[in-house]
């Protein structure tokens, strides 16, 4: 069945709004495994504008699911994920001067920095992903990589509308199928939230969404023990339609 991974890099930003203590990411990581989470994921920035080094060091050995750690391909980094050493870790592509991930990574043009980066975290264990658009050439790169997994680069599906937004699932189902048939885990996400997560949720070669920003906003409102079961639901029930026989 399909998998949630919950993002809890806004809880920490709401703390850094003023340097403290609350919310806790800890205790929003050990609550959303209560409430479904089948996964952590965080991503430290070279900026650190949300979680700490300090918040994934304590956060990695009290899980009894998975830590998804998301990162740069940068030494910085990769020194930080080896000294964490979580289950997962998926790199992404990082400016500093952007809100959030504008795009997927550029596996093709940075092959000679990101295998060996593959190479050394394996060899430590960790399976590894890459975070990419919906792209089959991108697809060969990751294998070419020695990547375990690619997580399909949602934003742009997130914001499509009409015959684009079609057009957009096509182009991810097709990644989707393409990696799996290649042997890879692919994941997804990025811009999901509780109105567009059915469609993805429902491509049955997809084992994993990642999904923060709307479920942090949400539990605003609803509370965090519903805002992760919805998500989860939805998720579920979407991915049920789509393997049940029609008659």
């Amino acid at each position: 069945m399909i998998e949630l991974g919950v993002n809890i890099d806004h809880v920490a930003t709401i703390r850094q709004a003023r340097r403290g203590v609350e919310p806790d990411p800890l205790q929003a990581a050990l609550l959303a495994e209560e409430y479904g989470a089948d996964a952590i994921t965080v991503h430290v920035r070279e900026d650190r504008r949300h979680m700490q080094d300090s918040d994934v060091k304590l956060i990695r050995p009290k899980l009894a699911t998975r830590m998804n750690f998301e990162c740069a391909v940068v030494e910085e980094m990769i020194r930080l994920v080896e000294a964490v050493a979580p289950h997962d870790v998926c790199f992404v592509p990082e400016r500093r001067e952007e809100v959030t991930t504008e795009g997927g990574l550029d596996v093709i043009g940075g092959l000679h920095l990101i295998g060996p980066a593959i190479a050394r975290l394996k060899a430590q264990g960790m399976r590894i992903s890459l975070f990419i658009d919906p792209n089959l050439e991108q697809i060969e790169a990751a294998l070419t990589a020695g990547a375990d997994a690619v997580e399909l680069h949602t934003g742009r599906y997130a914001h499509a509308q009409g015959a684009a937004l079609q057009a957009e699932i096509e182009r991810i189902r097709a990644a989707a199928n393409f990696g799996a048939s290649e042997g890879l885990r692919v994941n997804a996400g990025h811009g999901l939230n509780y109105q567009n997560v059915q469609a993805i949720a429902a491509i049955e070669t997809i084992a994993e969404l990642n999904i923060g920003h709307s479920i942090v906003a949400n539990a605003v409102f609803m509370g965090w023990e519903k805002a992760i079961k919805t998500m989860k639901a939805l998720m579920v029930e979407a991915r049920m339609n789509s393997i049940r026989p029609r008659s």
